[in-house]
């Protein structure tokens, strides 16, 4: 496998596309400091111990929290986890100077913590989580590994197991895998666009031939309007 080598985790029958979970956010507290309190819409994650929460709501609580490490015999093979997010979302989406503020520190604590020391826009983790996915068995990019590895080579991977999949009668999963020119190695969406492309390519071409062919006549570049006609 040639480098870049993407690390995704998986998750079956969590539904992220789900109308009300979808509606736990407030987009203007990740924004912008100004808004800590601007929770209306982040029950039953919007306040703990009295004080709002930040990130408030549902899709930042049950952040996806299991860990993995890597390790091809005597030799660590270091995880990048910078740039795994869209970068218009850490420019815009999220914050620069908001961070997170009383974040699972209620009765039922749902996922990963956040680090208090690091405003949203740095916290990739979040931003991957929180780009919801629209079917219930999903991918998200987790980190990359910047080696590569060879045929025959082993990895041992040892896996923090803390995201409780039980609770909602789910399957995780871990995928490595690397980009071709159509992209990842689902390359449904790739062909898809190359196959539409060419389509559209070769009915120009035949609309092209007609026109040549078969070209428009005098009299039907322009059209008469007249009563008299109209009638007809």
């Amino acid at each position: 496998m040639k480098k870049p080598i993407y690390i995704y985790y998986q998750l079956d029958k969590f539904y992220q596309n789900h109308r009300r979970y979808t509606k736990s956010l407030s987009d203007m507290q990740l924004r912008n400091p100004k808004n800590m309190k601007s929770t209306r819409q982040c029950n039953p994650e919007a306040t703990a111990n009295g004080r709002p929460v930040v990130p408030c709501g549902l899709i930042a609580w049950s952040l996806f929290n299991d860990t993995y490490s890597f390790a091809r015999g005597n030799e660590t093979l270091r995880v990048n986890k910078h740039g795994i997010s869209w970068k218009s979302e850490r420019e815009h989406r999220f914050g620069k100077h908001v961070y997170p503020s009383n974040f699972q520190s209620g009765s039922l604590i749902g996922g990963g913590k956040l680090n208090p020391s690091k405003p949203l826009s740095e916290q990739e983790d979040l931003i991957v989580w929180m780009r919801l996915a629209a079917l219930p068995t999903f991918r998200k990019l987790y980190g990359k590994i910047d080696m590569d590895l060879q045929a025959g080579e082993v990895v041992l991977v040892t896996m923090q197991n803390n995201y409780n999949s039980y609770s909602f009668d789910g399957k995780k999963s871990l995928v490595l895998s690397t980009t071709g020119w159509l992209g990842g190695k689902n390359a449904f969406l790739g062909r898809a666009y190359v196959i539409f492309g060419m389509a559209c390519f070769l009915l120009a071409l035949l609309l092209t031939f007609l026109c040549i062919v078969f070209p428009m006549k005098e009299e039907h570049l322009s059209l008469d309007y007249s009563p008299a006609l109209l009638l007809r």
